[in-house]
């Protein structure tokens, strides 16, 4: 995928990503979502379990496995059908995309100049701190035209 697109990329899903709102209340409840959803609607486990086609000790170990997150996506989106539910999975940003990436891309572009300005000052030829911020900026820009998976291949 080109630069241009995966910047396209981001931004569609950034702008998706945004339209759930409180997110906080989207976390799974520490019994989880079929326990609590199961309950709430005053169902056993020995009916969700006929509902699901499966014994009711494969019940309780669901919702045990769901409570440790440990379940898989396959077993969600059948208690999902069960309870007349369906199954929300994203992976939701701390941050906009864009934003880590710029973070990512400045991380990277200190630690080079820090390795450059080392060199240099050993040299006798440090450089100024106006032109030193000016050029930490470009070469965050540069990075950031060219953000690829190599953005995320050198060592924290």
């Amino acid at each position: 995928m080109r630069p241009s697109d995966r910047a396209s990329a981001r931004r569609q899903l950034d702008k998706r990503l945004s339209t759930l709102g409180n997110i906080e209340a989207l976390i799974r409840p520490p019994r989880g979502w079929v326990k609590a959803i199961r309950e709430a609607l005053g169902m056993t486990s020995a009916q969700l379990a006929k509902r699901m086609g499966v014994s009711q000790p494969r019940v309780f170990t669901l919702e045990q496995a769901e409570a440790r997150g440990a379940v898989t996506i396959e077993s969600l989106e059948r208690a999902a059908r069960a309870l007349d539910c369906r199954l929300v999975y994203a992976l939701v940003p701390r941050q906009p995309l864009d934003a880590l990436i710029e973070e990512r891309a400045l991380h990277l572009a200190k630690k080079r100049l820090a390795a450059t300005g080392h060199t240099m000052a050993l040299e006798a030829q440090g450089i100024e701190k106006g032109d030193e911020s000016e050029q930490l900026k470009r070469l965050v820009r540069q990075i950031v035209e060219k953000a690829g998976s190599e953005l995320w291949e050198e060592e924290s």
